[in-house]
């Protein structure tokens, strides 16, 4: 009787549903797709950030490009103080209305000489007469590209007092 008690336990115990344990194959599958549209994702926002890491840089680069420009600009007179501007370079620039017109490609120090590390950079300038509340004064604009950088453009004013 005994014998046949464990038989009907082992019987009972093989009828009865077992637990599942592990993964299905497309559980699995399913897992393996989302992992991969969410890495492509983070990887593309990676990429995109770094290929523009630099971009603050370069303007950054060419606002003191042009600052320095204007302000070697302003500190010239208003006037020719020798009244010809014949066989001036921009090393002889002595007022403000010689440097009009003036295009650099790469950036150039007081003397014209290029600075090296700039040499990407473009620099126009121009200046027109223009009168404010009945005073004479020149508008100066100096405008600076980098590379990737389309253009900025910084504008200052030189009045005749």
């Amino acid at each position: 009787m005994a014998a046949k008690l464990m038989s009907l336990r082992v019987m009972s115990c093989n009828l009865m549903p077992r637990r599942q344990t592990g993964m299905t194959l497309i559980e699995l599958i399913m897992a393996l797709v989302v992992i991969a549209v969410a890495l492509t994702g983070a990887l593309k926002v990676i990429n995109l950030t770094a290929s523009h890491s630099a971009d603050p840089l370069v303007q950054q680069q060419a606002i003191y490009v042009a600052q320095a420009y204007l302000e070697e600009i302003l500190l010239q007179n208003y006037t020719d103080p020798d009244g010809t501007n014949a066989g001036e370079t921009r090393a002889s620039f002595d007022n403000v209305g010689d440097y009009d017109g003036l295009n650099n490609t790469g950036a150039r120090d007081q003397y014209d000489n290029l600075i090296t590390n700039l040499s990407a950079y473009h620099v126009s300038v121009t200046v027109v007469d223009q009168p404010i509340s009945g005073l004479n004064a020149k508008k100066i604009s100096v405008t600076a590209k980098g590379p990737n950088l389309p253009g900025l453009t910084l504008v200052g004013y030189k009045f005749n007092y």
